[in-house]
C-alpha cells in the first residue's frame, strides 16, 4: 500500500508498536495460477483459456494480492449465479466491472 508507512507514522501510539513494514513484490502470472484453486474456483484445461483468464487477472490487479482475492471472490460469485464452473476472460472481466476496479 503506497503512503502507508508515512500514514502510520502519523499516529505514534501504533507507530512504535510496529517493528517495520515489509513491501510486497507484485505477484506473476506463475504465482495468480494457483489462487484460484486456493479459493474453490477452476480454471478451464485448455491451457490457452486458462493463460487469458490468469493475464486477465494480472494485467486488472498488477499482481496486487488483495486486489486479486477481491477480484476471484466475485468472479466465484458470477459463476455461481449463472451456473457456471470455470472461470475464464469474460468471467474475470464481469468481476471487474462490478467491483470497479481498473481502467475500462
Amino acid at each position: 500500500m503506497p503512503g502507508f508507512e508515512k500514514r502510520l507514522a502519523r499516529q505514534p501510539q501504533l507507530y512504535s508498536r510496529v517493528g517495520f513494514v515489509h513491501s510486497y513484490r507484485p505477484l506473476g502470472a506463475d504465482k495468480l495460477v494457483f489462487l484460484p484453486s486456493a479459493l474453490g474456483l477452476e480454471l478451464p484445461r485448455d491451457c490457452t483459456i486458462a493463460a487469458e483468464a490468469v493475464s486477465a487477472v494480472q494485467r486488472i490487479t498488477s499482481g496486487n494480492f488483495r486486489l486479486a482475492l477481491r477480484l476471484l471472490s466475485q468472479a466465484g460469485r458470477i459463476l455461481a449465479v449463472n451456473g457456471m464452473s470455470v472461470i475464464t476472460q469474460a468471467v474475470v472481466e464481469a468481476a471487474r466491472v462490478s467491483l470497479v476496479i481498473g481502467r475500462a
